[in-house]
């Protein structure tokens, strides 16, 4: 079946004088994870004290010459072909020229006329439709420092420890239509570089951020003027400011004055945009090949071999999920979008669960106990085998629903209370925590019979009841169950109420 671009799809905002139609491209500003900077051996570790990771190259000492890393370019390419994008095995640094205090050079060096990385896609689902974002280039490029205010009445400070860190620049055609869509393609993006392993992801840190370029139309009509917000490091941000900037647009337009292309920041306290500067054009940064780079040659044979190691990425697993594993679309797409917590679930059916009910027991326990708390679920405290082991014994008859949920509830307050990241690790865990506590499911029939026997006797209304209105049964299911602590098997007792009920 042909994909359908998301331009393709109607996403009206209303105006005084009519509808309007959003049109988003996006700039992705991905830090590569590798251990060195772009163009030299310093570290490229977040944090740490201002300058304490910056060599003669970061800081632009004269003589300084600038060498590729190889591990930059590995992860470029991966970034490359996980986006279905063609590789260009030749491409080429140039020097991008403008002047600001946290940019030594006074040039940065990036890629524009021949990027690493071409044209390539990315699916996208929102609002119960797949739309296909097309993928304009990616190119390879370095960090600034930053500059650092309102230390001094008098002074900014510089610290160029982010100087020189590899970013990947990734550019997306104007296909998207509204902020929702906008949101859909920044998260999935986000999740095919984590699956990748090319970028952590971590907005807070800026280790991914966004710029988007926003412009208005009536349906149908030429491309309008276009707005480009910077720094966007929150996917409810980068939605609130599309939204805020599309509405000035309108307004403007409507009141008879023209927009104006323009860079602008957005204020989430006052949920608006204002002014930065005047929008740049490429020739006014005076791109030229940087005369210390060589172009960098690829050979289809190296691309190849990093395409032959890519791990199965989120689209594969969800279709796999759902064809392999009989999982619903819904819960296959939860469990897909994120790679520890796919992980997780393939390691507790490993671990002996049954597919069906390790996905409901992942999403609705321990992601809802994990949103709960706050936690990713990489410091979940109960290993996958731990999980696994619980559900299998539900499925075996030795624990209820009722007390797995205990069971799993015990084990994370034991494991919090000793902290230093303790976690139960295996079966045997499991069932020793089962054991001490006297919680293994009763199945013995005595036991089961003689606390219906009590149930029943001490309830004679209801008893005539049920056996008018048979729906009753599940009152004494659950009286049984409590007498007996939840511990009784529910099967049993559900067959015995109705043998000695005549249902």
């Amino acid at each position: 079946m042909p994909r359908t671009p998301a331009a393709s799809k109607g996403h009206l905002l209303p105006g005084a004088t009519g509808d309007w139609e959003v049109v988003v491209g996006m700039e992705v500003h991905a830090q590569l994870t590798t251990r060195a900077k772009l163009f030299s051996g310093a570290s490229a570790a977040f944090g740490g004290e201002p300058n304490a990771r910056v060599s003669l190259v970061d800081a632009a000492m004269p003589g300084m010459l600038p060498v590729i890393n190889a591990g930059c370019v590995a992860q470029a390419v991966r970034t490359g072909l996980g986006l279905q994008a063609r590789i260009n095995l030749v491409s080429v640094f140039e020097r991008k020229n403008y002047f600001y205090p946290d940019l030594p050079q006074g040039y940065q060096i990036s890629q524009y006329q021949s990027p690493i990385v071409g044209e390539g896609e990315v699916e996208v689902e929102v609002d119960g439709e797949t739309i296909t974002v097309g993928i304009e280039r990616a190119h390879l490029e370095q960090d600034a420092g930053k500059s650092i205010h309102g230390q001094h009445s008098d002074y900014s400070y510089v610290d160029l420890n982010r100087s020189g860190v590899a970013l990947m620049e990734i550019v997306s055609k104007p296909d998207l239509r509204s902020a929702r869509q906008a949101q859909a393609y920044l998260a999935k993006l986000r999740t095919i570089l984590r699956y990748l392993g090319t970028c952590d992801g971590d907005m807070e840190k800026g280790n991914l951020r966004a710029d988007i370029n926003v412009s208005v139309r009536r349906p149908g009509e030429a491309l309008g003027t276009r707005c480009e917000i910077k720094n966007l490091n929150s996917i409810r941000f980068l939605g609130q400011a599309i939204e805020a900037e599309a509405l000035r647009q309108i307004a403007l337009i409507e009141g008879g004055d023209s927009v104006v292309q323009e860079t602008r920041l957005f204020d989430p306290e006052r949920g608006e945009t204002r002014s930065m500067r005047s929008k740049e054009e490429a020739h006014d940064y005076r791109y030229f090949p940087d005369p210390d780079l060589l172009p960098l040659e690829l050979t289809q044979a190296y691309v190849d071999a990093l395409g032959r190691a890519l791990p199965e990425l989120p689209d594969a697993k969800r279709a796999r999920f759902i064809a392999a594993l009989n999982l619903s679309a819904y819960d296959a797409s939860i469990l897909a979008a994120e790679r520890e917590r796919a992980e997780y679930f393939e390691a507790m059916i490993a671990a002996g669960a049954e597919p069906s009910a390790a996905a409901k027991w992942l999403i609705n326990e321990v992601l809802g106990r994990l949103n709960k708390e706050g936690l990713p679920i990489t410091e979940l405290p109960l290993s996958a085998e731990a999980n696994g082991a619980i559900l299998e014994l539900v499925a075996q008859g030795k624990i209820s629903g009722k007390i797995a949920k205990e069971v799993f509830d015990g084990l994370w307050k034991v494991n919090a209370a000793a902290g230093d990241g303790a976690k139960v690790n295996t079966r045997s865990d499991v069932a020793a925590y089962i054991a001490e506590r006297g919680l293994e499911q009763v199945s013995d029939a005595g036991a089961i019979a003689k606390a219906v026997a009590e149930v029943l006797a001490a309830n004679p209304e209801r008893v005539a009841a049920v056996k008018a209105k048979p729906a009753l049964l599940s009152w004494f299911v659950g009286q049984v169950m409590s007498a007996t602590g939840g511990k009784a098997n529910p099967r049993a007792v559900n067959a015995l109420l109705k043998e000695k009920l005549g249902l």
